[in-house]
């Protein structure tokens, strides 16, 4: 396998975990480039359900050797939760889970600040975080005041850094944390369980990969969230806080766009997103009902129900430009099983004109129509297919649409939660964009 960056290709939530999984089969490495606690990619193994947060999905390959890059924002006690869970479950992470010493840490006055800049929106301009600190942990790091895994190497260094941080913010807000009882010290006396356990896993996460390479070893970059999610590139300020695109694994991981091959980009065959913000393919009526129970459409991480719609070819058009995207893996077909037509955005209608673009403006999105092209449905089920030549020839068409309006090529089409429901077919030529 070559190295592959694997990215979601909308809002989130397409299925990346499944993806990952089973492309980590033959991988040497998969290293997670971005997001922190707030992503969620959940696998099905057997009868076992691993909801994994931090942790690369490739921990559940047995000779996959995994990375936590410094472009992930890391939370040290929902760390040791999931590592603990996998160990009960039986998997092995001793000497195979490392961590890039330039990795920011995730710390309770982040949580504490997140919360208080929520109440400070008006219900229209919540964003709709998770709450897990995650905007102020990066906050922290571009203003050259965070808290790194390195840091923990040195109890001095991590005093310092932890009292010019929280000492800032109770400046700046009035002594917030200082009356929730959150202190440099309070942090430490947190923190310690934490560092005896991650100072073995701790490296040097650029030289390790550079190594990886050098030796001819496959790489698997695991992204987080969505393009339409992405700091620069998504549907600001309706985003998260890092960098989810491609460019996101070079400057998360210290890569060079040299060491990566394909870019995966996961799409689910309909379209959710979670929290507030624009949404021109929403279905607000009994079909995105229909879609959320059908696709069991709650959040990994949150439980929140997820907003669905129609697939929006115009954004996913924008996704595969920003990105490179070469190949696509499209997820939850089956969920459209039982829809006599399903309708597919090809472009918009903004203020009487037309255009397949997405506005340069994010902000204009919340304006836009759909214009849709309806698709037959097939009214045949397909859970758990693993044969392409077994699909109904509506949902062939339907793919191959896909494809060829994207100019990609179809890798894989997911079926069903379980690992054996999956179509693998990347070179099926009748599936290659023109």
């Amino acid at each position: 396998m070559s190295n592959c960056v694997v990215l979601g290709a909308q809002w989130g939530d397409e299925g990346k975990g499944k993806v990952v999984d089973l492309l980590a089969k033959s991988a040497d490495w998969v290293a997670r480039y971005a997001g922190g606690a707030n992503a969620g990619h959940t696998v099905k193994v057997g009868q076992t359900k691993f909801a994994l947060h931090l942790v690369p999905t490739g921990i559940l390959s047995p000779q996959a050797r995994c990375l936590i890059g410094h472009g992930v924002v890391l939370d040290l006690p929902a760390l040791f939760n999931e590592i603990d869970s996998l160990i009960k479950a039986g998997i092995k992470v001793d000497d195979r889970l490392f961590v890039a010493s330039a990795a920011h840490l995730v710390l309770p006055h982040h949580k504490l600040l997140e919360e208080q800049g929520e109440e400070c929106r008006s219900s229209a301009e919540k964003i709709g975080t998770t709450m897990r600190g995650i905007g102020p942990a990066y906050a922290d790091k571009i203003a050259r005041r965070g808290v790194r895994a390195g840091d923990l190497l040195d109890p001095d260094r991590l005093g310092r850094s932890l009292r010019q941080a929280i000492d800032y913010w109770n400046r700046i807000t009035n002594g917030l944390l200082s009356s929730r009882g959150c202190t440099a010290e309070s942090v430490l006396q947190e923190l310690q369980p934490c560092i005896a356990r991650l100072t073995p896993m701790i490296v040097d996460g650029p030289l390790l990969l550079d190594d990886a390479v050098r030796r001819g070893q496959s790489i698997l970059y695991e992204g987080a969230q969505g393009v339409l999610l992405d700091i620069d590139f998504g549907t600001y300020p309706y985003v998260t806080s890092s960098s989810t695109t491609v460019g996101g694994a070079c400057t998360g991981l210290g890569i060079p766009p040299s060491a990566i091959g394909r870019v995966i980009g996961v799409v689910k065959a309909y379209t959710t997103r979670v929290g507030n913000g624009p949404f021109p393919t929403e279905a607000l009526n009994d079909d995105g009902n229909r879609l959320q129970a059908g696709g069991n459409e709650f959040g990994t991480t949150t439980g929140r129900s997820r907003r669905c719609g129609w697939l929006d070819l115009v954004a996913l058009k924008y996704a595969v430009r920003v990105n490179g995207i070469t190949h696509i893996a499209v997820t939850k077909l089956d969920v459209l099983d039982e829809f006599d037509e399903i309708p597919v955005c090809v472009a918009y209608e903004h203020r009487g004109q037309r255009t397949t673009e997405v506005p340069f403006d994010g902000a204009r999105l919340d304006e836009v129509k759909p214009v849709y092209k309806t698709m037959p449905g097939w009214k045949q089920r397909t859970v758990g297919l693993t044969d392409f030549d077994e699909l109904p020839s509506a949902s062939k068409n339907y793919l191959k649409f896909v494809c060829d309006s994207l100019h990609v090529k179809l890798l894989m089409v997911s079926t069903g939660p379980e690992r054996e429901e999956t179509i693998l077919l990347e070179n099926h030529h009748s599936l290659v964009g023109a």
